[in-house]
């Protein structure tokens, strides 16, 4: 039989291990994502990875390079003590809306603000994932949650926080987009971007961060495909996808 021909491979950049994450979480593709793009970039060697507290706590288990763990919320802070110290490294923020959003917000807004030569990855999928469902700062007008059975009110909890937007309005973010992997064409958008954003710290230009928006179908009580879906009939809609903020010098890395 003639040789069969290599159309997949794993990354160099994760490990080969069984998933932790529940059936149609798109954590997955995401790390995957972040793993092509330090190939093809040639920095797994320099790169470091800061861990969050939610579903993504154990993503050390997964990429084949340094990782740290920061308590909740604190990974931009964690990520600039070490950016500081070891400039020439490349260090990301791997975090969710319950980490990124509730508790971390005063420090992701003040790392923007500064301008500090970071990366973040910023997964979103409106729920406190790991500690049961319940609603989080982007969880939507009206969303069902373990905290909030009958949807949520906002006159009694407030809006949802639009953080690519927050984000943009800071004087020291120098790419600010958001971004989803509900369907091949936006995985491959998705990836463009987490490149763009890596190539932005690389180029001392400021932070970078990719909003993604994803599934959480365990605590949605919905099947993959189902949540799939409400992403794009419900989340996008409110949380539309685009570039926020983008310096000139970073679109001249395009």
């Amino acid at each position: 039989m003639p040789e069969g021909k290599v159309v997949f491979k794993r990354p160099e950049a994760l490990e080969e291990t069984p998933t932790h994450y529940c059936p149609g979480c798109t954590h997955g593709t995401i790390h995957r994502l972040i793993a092509e793009v330090i190939d093809e970039l040639g920095i797994r060697e320099k790169t470091i990875g800061i861990a969050p507290v939610g579903c993504a706590v154990l993503a050390y288990h997964y990429f084949k390079f340094d990782m740290a763990e920061a308590a909740h919320g604190r990974a931009p802070a964690v990520a600039t003590g070490i950016k500081r110290v070891r400039p020439e490294n490349v260090v990301f923020t791997y975090q969710g809306d319950g980490d990124l959003a509730a508790i971390g917000t005063a420090e992701i807004v003040q790392a923007a603000n500064r301008g500090e030569n970071i990366t973040v990855i910023f997964v979103n999928n409106a729920v406190f994932g790991m500690t049961g469902g319940q609603m989080a700062p982007t969880t939507l007008p009206g969303q069902v949650t373990t905290s909030t059975p009958t949807g949520r009110d906002v006159k009694v909890a407030g809006y949802p926080l639009r953080v690519a937007e927050l984000i943009a309005q800071t004087a020291g973010a120098a790419y600010v987009v958001r971004r989803t992997v509900t369907q091949p064409k936006y995985v491959r958008s998705c990836k463009k971007a987490i490149k763009t954003a890596f190539e932005t710290q690389l180029a001392g230009l400021g932070l970078s961060i990719v909003e993604v928006l994803s599934t959480c179908s365990t605590n949605w009580g919905m099947s993959p495909l189902e949540a799939l879906d409400w992403v794009e009939d419900n989340m996008i809609p409110y949380y539309p996808l685009g570039d926020y903020k983008v310096i000139d010098e970073v679109k001249s890395l395009e």
